[in-house]
């Protein structure tokens, strides 16, 4: 018989460790953009049953990112204005690493020009539309794959510090707005040839100071 007074044990949820590439693909300006369009048209987001057309251009985006970097990478989550995407070990190549995030680079510009194309509004806000770009940071670690939820979740030091590393001083270091920032941490694993990088240190809260490698992508 099941003594009441003993509280029963609680599901320990499945839990992987895991190690491999995580890449953050973020959409740089889409805050101030989003807020920028949401101040111009309050009355029709207010008031109209679909959102302006703005609200739209975001999920296109990074939808077109995630298809274009699958199947090596596969959606871990998405972020707001970011995709947040990983590869297990052995699956990336380093070498061609490189070549792909200027590929990566054109889909993103490609898109972002085809949405300009049809974008009809000419406010100020909206035309904002033009500033928006892309920045990608890429780590190497081991990491956590827990069920939450119902879903899967990747939790750890890795992970945290591949998103600690989005603010960062990548882009006074090589004057642009769409860069790469790697961490030495995934140079050194996957052998990613940094000709034409900018190696710099990046200091983390909590963290300390982290090597990274920085690519200009334009």
């Amino acid at each position: 018989m099941t003594d009441p007074t003993v509280a029963p044990a609680i599901p320990s949820p499945a839990a992987r460790q895991r190690r491999g590439t995580m890449v953050l693909a973020d959409i740089s300006g889409f805050t101030g953009f989003l807020q920028g369009v949401a101040d111009a048209h309050i009355a029709l987001i207010v008031d109209a049953d679909e959102p302006p057309p703005a609200y739209a251009i975001v999920s296109h985006l990074l939808d077109t990112l995630v298809t274009a970097m699958a199947p090596t990478f596969r959606l871990a989550n998405l972020e707001g204005d970011a995709a947040f995407v990983v590869a297990g070990e052995g699956t990336v190549d380093g070498r061609g690493l490189v070549d792909s995030l200027h590929a990566w680079y054109a889909t993103f510009r490609h898109a972002h020009t085809r949405a300009g194309e049809v974008w009809t509004c000419t406010c100020a806000a909206c035309s904002t539309l033009g500033g928006l770009d892309l920045k990608f940071i890429v780590h190497h670690g081991s990491y956590v794959a827990q069920s939450i939820a119902g879903r899967e979740e990747l939790l750890g030091p890795s992970v945290n510090l591949a998103h600690r590393l989005m603010k960062n001083g990548a882009r006074e270091l090589v004057g642009s707005a769409a860069y790469a920032l790697i961490t030495d941490a995934a140079v050194q694993a996957l052998h990613v040839p940094v000709d034409g990088f900018v190696a710099s240190v990046e200091s983390v809260a909590d963290m300390g100071d982290v090597a990274v490698h920085v690519l200009a992508l334009p």
